[in-house]
């Protein structure tokens, strides 16, 4: 991506030296280790150490709260350099920022001073949990529950698909207060998940993507003190969509910088590699689908680009959101398979990323909304804003 760019123009010199350094985190620490990750199954615990010495666990976090001080477009930029080499491990990273910086802004002096420092310091990971095992895209249907006591709050109920489920210690749980009240009783809860109450489920196995942590966990007879209410009822359910266009939106961005850099590596191997008399990009048909990668990535870029834009200045973005995911996660899908095929057999040899990012594509067309959901929210709005 051209360094003059407008969303990199866009970013203050301080953003700026923020994306370098997630670029050279990615170059020197990520890459070299991403495909072993994936071998061994592992879930990269210190790496989010590390990516927190380069400042990426507090992207968005107020630099008075010890944080980078940054905007929305350059966590979606982040986000997009990253995935270059390992969306999981992009997702699971962007997923700790998001809690420390959701607490940094909004939680109570008490959150703040028992969960922030050690989610910016990489010491812990963290997640929201919405899903269920009977409640993914249609997030009013949760059972999980939370019932008022005399000191607190006592919660009951499962939680599956979480990132970081395999790991986060600090967890974002929606709960309903009130079962008959629909999404007006729907709260959220701050939770340390060492505490009695909380059993952690296998982690999922997943194709591609096993930094991503992804897994669920048991609430039974979970207690918790008043203190842990993050989002009242009636504001749970409102805030939650909130962040979900967000979450289309650097999802998007991921789906772009691993079509980035499979484009990269077959553009390298073309060039260099000779067939008939002459280098592969020097045959047409070659290049010519090359060119296709290409301009679908400027266009997905467009509409990410165009979507975080939104969000930054708090504007509606569903429709841009839902438009951005939709495209790039389609995109991705056709294009790092042509990317391959453009390498032929070599393509498939695990030094490269573009297996993984094949199968990261499909990660991708799951999380935060399917692409049907994604219809659904456009078809919504087709009158509206097209007729």
């Amino acid at each position: 991506m051209d360094e003059v760019s407008p969303p990199i123009a866009s970013l203050t010199a301080a953003e700026r030296a923020l994306l370098d350094r997630a670029r050279r985190f990615r170059r020197d620490y990520v890459a070299p280790r991403a495909a072993l990750w994936e071998r061994e199954r592992a879930l990269p615990q210190e790496a989010i150490r590390e990516a927190a010495r380069h400042g990426l666990t507090a992207i968005e976090v107020p630099e008075a709260q010890g944080g980078q001080g940054a905007g929305f477009m350059a966590k979606t930029l982040i986000a997009e350099e990253l995935a270059r080499s390992c969306m999981g491990f992009a997702f699971s990273l962007i997923n700790t920022q998001n809690t420390a910086a959701r607490i940094a802004r909004q939680g109570t002096p008490a959150q703040i001073a028992r969960h922030l420092a050690p989610l910016i310091a990489g010491e812990r990971r963290g997640g929201t949990s919405l899903t269920e095992p009977g409640a993914g895209s249609d997030f009013p249907a949760i059972t999980t529950t939370a019932r008022k006591t005399e000191t607190g709050w006592v919660l009951e109920g499962e939680k599956a698909w979480l990132t970081n489920g395999a790991s986060a210690e600090t967890i974002l749980v929606y709960a309903k207060t009130d079962t008959e009240a629909g999404t007006a009783g729907i709260a959220a809860f701050l939770i340390d998940a060492t505490m009695p109450g909380f059993e952690r489920l296998p982690a999922y196995d997943l194709m591609g993507g096993h930094a991503i942590g992804a897994g669920g966990f048991r609430l039974r007879d979970f207690r918790v003190g008043e203190e842990a209410l993050f989002y009242p009822p009636g504001e749970a359910f409102k805030r939650a969509l909130g962040g979900i266009n967000g979450a289309r939106v650097y999802v998007a961005a991921m789906c772009c910088g691993m079509v980035a850099e499979a484009l990269r590596i077959a553009l390298d191997y073309a060039t260099r590699r000779q067939a008939f008399g002459k280098r592969l990009l020097d045959h047409q048909g070659l290049r010519w689908s090359l060119v296709e990668v290409a301009t679908e990535l400027e266009a997905a870029r467009l509409l990410t680009y165009r979507g975080a834009e939104i969000i930054a200045r708090e504007g509606d973005a569903v429709l841009a959101a839902a438009l951005a995911k939709k495209f790039a996660v389609e995109m991705a899908g056709r294009r790092l398979d042509q990317c391959m095929q453009a390498m032929g057999a070599e393509g498939l040899r695990e030094e490269y990323p573009i297996g993984r990012h094949i199968a990261s594509a499909r990660i991708a067309a799951y999380v935060d909304g399917t692409t049907e959901i994604q219809n659904e929210r456009i078809g919504a709005l087709l009158e509206r804003t097209y007729l």
